[in-house]
């Protein structure tokens, strides 16, 4: 989904507020995490997840074309975590009945 989806979903889900507005609180929302990130700080939806942001150090690297040393510069990378309502939502409603051992067939029967 991207996000011109999300706010026509959302937008689907209530008529009475325009579309416009929707795409300004969405982009107010995510503008909001990625300025906690750039500060440092940890962005948390409960129900959904917690974004962060995960250093790297610089390291000695290779480019794999030339086989020459390289080094690659401190980064800094966003990190998401799956809340646990949505990780229990998923697995729940992804979740396919298993066959036990006594409602399988056995092997080798035909059916007839």
């Amino acid at each position: 989904m991207v996000k011109s989806e999300l706010v026509q979903r959302i937008a689907k889900h209530n008529p009475r507020l325009y579309q416009r507005d929707l795409e300004n609180i969405v982009n107010a929302i995510l503008d909001e995490i990625v300025a906690a990130l750039a500060r440092g700080d940890r962005a948390e939806l409960r129900g959904f997840g917690a974004f962060s942001v995960r250093h790297r150090p610089a390291r000695a690297g290779r480019n794999p074309r030339t086989g020459k040393h390289v080094t690659v510069h401190q980064k800094s990378l966003p990190f998401f975590k799956a809340g646990k309502e949505m990780r229990e939502r998923l697995n729940r409603e992804n979740a396919a009945p298993e066959m036990s051992a006594a409602s399988r067939p056995a092997a080798g029967f035909s059916g007839r």
